[in-house]
């Protein structure tokens, strides 16, 4: 929250390709830190890691779509691409991912740390394809804007144009849920230490995920149903699916039995649950694209790392406080976040037609006039 997003506004003065490379060589230095027993140089590890996560989310997204629209290429392929980059990134790349972790580290006994330095190879290697293969671009290019005046800027245009504030309220409602889920999903299923196979759970989390970007790459194909008014019911849906471990904990009698296999409220539990990382699929796509059309080209990188702030705060606050409440309170505080998400999103649906906000430069009252 404080280091990453300096780093990631950045990109938009300093370059986005600059700012990706750097992504690169701040989570090998992550990677690298593993080695050390010294919680210092732990530490270090997980600031880098920080900063390369708030440049991850910002700095790829923003050099997309920047190279897309330079290239002259239709706005439907850079649905497309959303699609796949979940599709096949957060989901196959992810299961792919999690089984060579686990080869390297039970049958190759490599060691705990043998992730890491594999993380590190493939970091290299990308850091070696975007340096060779891609070409620079930036947000605003005029010359007398400082880091602070890039700031009041982003703030501006988020204050100024209600889709924009609206959007970074979804997403930060949306992903602040689904953060906690991560941390929640274990206990809710093996409240009583049951034994339950957690990487063939993940696993079935990610195909989860990936029909759902498949789903949304069908859905943002066609000219009906909108972005803005499907995500309605999506959001709906994943709301309802998180209420399924309160709804479970009311009319199914807990058990008492400590071990054993997964029950059958677990069982209930984890069909809600693959529901909702059906749901996660179609929204990282379907969020970029709403990102792409409502977020300013000069000031992409530095809105979208003011989104994370509140985002940020709100996961910081619940993993403090995670044994200060019951679980199912948990889930009902994401059920309601989810909730409120999708009434944001129905206001989304109503002004999306209103004209585009004014220019960077105009809302700016530093700003020199440029050139074309």
């Amino acid at each position: 929250m404080l280091f990453g997003t300096i780093v990631g506004s950045l990109a938009d003065k300093q370059g986005r390709k600059r700012a990706c490379i750097t992504y690169c060589i701040t989570y090998i230095l992550s990677c690298i830190t593993k080695h050390s027993p010294e919680y210092r140089i732990l530490m270090i590890g997980r600031v880098l890691g920080g900063i390369a996560t708030s440049l991850l989310f910002s700095a790829f997204e923003s050099w997309l779509v920047a190279e897309h629209n330079k290239r002259g290429f239709e706005q439907q392929w850079l649905s497309l691409t959303f699609s796949k980059a979940i599709f096949l990134g957060n989901g196959l790349i992810a299961i792919l991912s999690g089984l060579f972790g686990n080869l390297l580290v039970d049958s190759l006994s490599l060691g705990p740390v043998a992730p890491f330095d594999a993380a590190a190879c493939f970091l290299a290697i990308g850091m070696a394809i975007i340096f060779s293969s891609w070409t620079e671009n930036f947000g605003d290019p005029s010359e007398n804007k400082d880091l602070l005046t890039q700031f009041r800027g982003a703030a501006i245009a988020i204050a100024s144009d209600e889709k924009i504030a609206l959007l970074g309220a979804i997403q930060s409602l949306f992903e602040g849920s689904m953060y906690t889920f991560v941390f929640l999903w274990t206990p809710a299923l093996s409240p009583n230490d049951e034994e339950i196979p957690h990487g063939f759970i993940f696993a079935t989390f990610m195909l989860a995920s990936m029909l759902g970007s498949s789903l949304a790459s069908r859905l943002m194909a066609r000219s009906a149903p909108r972005v803005e008014s499907y995500m309605q019911i999506v959001f709906v849906i994943s709301s309802a699916s998180l209420l399924l471990p309160i709804i479970t904990n009311f009319l199914v009698a807990p058990s008492k039995v400590k071990g054993g296999s997964i029950s059958f409220a677990g069982c209930l539990q984890l069909l809600g649950f693959c529901t909702f990382e059906a749901c996660v699929g179609i929204f990282w796509p379907s969020i970029m694209k709403m990102r792409s059309q409502y977020i300013p080209e000069e000031a992409r990188s530095t809105i979208m790392n003011f989104f994370r702030i509140p985002l940020n705060i709100f996961v910081c606050i619940v993993l403090y406080n995670v044994d200060a409440f019951p679980i199912t309170i948990m889930f009902g505080m994401c059920s309601i976040f989810l909730f409120v998400a999708s009434i944001l999103q129905r206001r989304l649906m109503a002004i999306s037609d209103k004209p585009k906000m004014e220019s960077w430069t105009a809302m700016d009252p530093e700003a020199e006039p440029l050139n074309d």
